[in-house]
């Protein structure tokens, strides 16, 4: 039950007086016009038209939040913003009225909604202002919002400071942090664009659109451990997917030659500044190319959407500028790895001698890791923090890729690459297996390899099977985290910073 504190309370009882007046400060509709960016264009226009004369008063009617309110007896004025800007109200008694300078100067407060109608003009000082000839409240703000100071400098602009400054507190109160941090807003704007930019792009080039599902009877297609949940009427565990991929490959079995998904996937695994349990990934695959083409059409998407959302393939983040212009950098992990490490992993082929030579290099590998963990390790130690421009990684063991193909000169290795891009793991991809006796193998091997309760096992998808067995086009197939992207064009290295709900622990804990 909520207690108000005495602030709250001070704003309760401006509320009642409010509605003694006979106003609902929550009333059912408003008589909007204009946003106020269409509000500013309109008046801004006018001012061109009119050249040097005054310009015709265009009559608006604005709804927006209070950013500001200074009464001032019987001239008063505030900032208001919507969705998509700010501008500045003159309240003058002579225009409103006594009764309506009272409510606005007594009773209105910091962050309340309001409707203003009135006309458009610019003040001495140069500001487009909106001279009210009637104003009502339209949602009083009970709660004060984290207070935001403003300044204004030399050349006259506004600057804001103050608002949330404790990062997890924005977290769990990203309503509050998006209402008085307009930058905090950009970056949702950004990461909108990025999704838009990312679809625009495949469907230009011929992908299907598709959804497939959430919850599965059995999940797979990546290495990681999933949620369980249970259907009460079905009498049936099912799994939040931890990856589109075995379904959208089901699809090329079906005669589409080209589909995607975008959408949310998940995974039960550690929180860090790059992880969330619940992430959203684009995944795409198309029939009839391999890794190398799928490495062609990654650069020029990454590029495309840089381009879309920053409007430039050239960006910077933390301090680094990173350019996102095809072509890519191109190395084998193999190659990457002996670069930085002096380690060639193809000559240590089990657990025991390649733990044995990463000691003799000063390094602290885990005891119980397998082979190809340790190999990934090396991988995400060693080399991925200094590829900070667009590198893709290729041609990884196969004991830890179960669903790429075989190198024709090399069993040993899979076509299959990530890439990276300012120190971040972006994405992977493969050419894709589509021998189901092998892949059913692999599932076998990965299973007796790693154990039913580790992460990197495999669960024997026969239904997938049996679709393979029906014929599934050589094909190539890339998975990426939109969330990362996000990151990376908006500048923020922390992924909390780009979700709008971020995974948090309790408070009590």
């Amino acid at each position: 039950m909520w207690e108000p504190n005495d602030l709250e309370q001070q704003r309760l009882d401006k509320l009642n007086r409010i509605r003694e007046r006979g106003i609902d400060p929550y009333p059912k509709r408003v008589d909007r016009t204009h946003t106020i960016a269409e509000a500013i264009a309109v008046f801004e226009a006018a001012e061109e038209a009119a050249g040097d004369e005054t310009p015709e008063a265009a009559p608006v009617v604005v709804c927006g939040r209070i950013t500001s309110h200074r009464p001032q007896g019987k001239s008063s004025w505030a900032h208001i913003e919507d969705g998509s800007g700010r501008v500045q109200v003159w309240m003058k008694k002579d225009n409103i009225g006594d009764e309506s300078q009272d409510l606005f100067n007594d009773e209105i407060d910091l962050f309340d909604f309001i409707q203003v109608s009135g006309t458009m003009m610019r003040t001495r000082r140069g500001e487009i202002t909106v001279l009210a000839n009637e104003f009502a409240p339209i949602s009083k703000t009970l709660s004060p919002l984290p207070v935001i100071k403003e300044r204004r400098l030399d050349d006259g602009s506004v600057e804001r400071y103050g608002g949330f400054t404790d990062p997890e507190e924005r977290y769990r109160q990203r309503y509050a942090d998006l209402a008085v941090n307009p930058d905090v807003r950009e970056v949702f704007l950004a990461r909108a664009k990025t999704i838009s930019a990312i679809r625009r792009f495949l469907d230009e080039e011929g992908f299907l659109e598709v959804e497939t599902p959430i919850l599965q009877p059995i999940y797979g297609g990546a290495a990681a451990r999933p949620f369980v949940t249970h259907h009460n009427q079905l009498k049936q565990d099912l799994y939040l997917r931890i990856s589109f991929e075995l379904y959208l490959k089901r699809l090329l079995v079906g005669m589409y030659d080209a589909v995607y998904e975008i959408g949310r996937d998940f995974r039960n695994e550690g929180v860090s500044r790059k992880h969330n349990p619940e992430f959203t990934q684009v995944e795409w695959y198309k029939a009839y190319i391999d890794y190398n083409e799928v490495m062609n059409i990654t650069e020029r998407m990454v590029a495309y959407a840089g381009e879309q959302v920053t409007g430039s393939p050239v960006i910077t983040f933390q301090g680094h500028k990173v350019d996102l212009t095809p072509p890519w950098k191109r190395i084998t992990l193999r190659d990457a790895i002996i670069e930085n490490t002096g380690i060639d992993y193809t000559e240590h082929t089990d657990a025991a001698s390649l733990t044995a030579v990463m000691k003799e290099k000063g390094k602290h590998p885990s005891p119980d890791s397998t082979w190809g963990k340790l190999v990934d390790s090396l991988l995400g130690t060693d080399v991925e923090p200094g590829l900070i421009q667009p590198t893709f990684i290729t041609d990884y063991p196969r004991d830890i890729s179960p669903l790429a193909k075989m190198k024709d000169d090399d069993p040993a290795h899979v076509e299959r690459f990530e890439f990276f891009i300012a120190g971040l793991e972006m994405g992977n991809a493969f050419s894709e297996l589509n021998d189901p006796i092998d892949q059913e193998q692999r599932f076998i091997d990965m299973g007796r390899l790693y154990g039913e309760d580790s992460e990197e096992s495999h669960p024997v998808d026969e239904d997938y099977l049996r679709a393979m067995r029906y014929g599934m086009p050589p094909s190539g197939g890339f998975g990426m985290g939109v969330d990362r992207l996000v990151m990376l064009l908006t500048d923020r290295p922390n992924i909390r910073e780009v979700l709008l709900y971020p995974h948090l622990r309790n408070r009590d804990e």
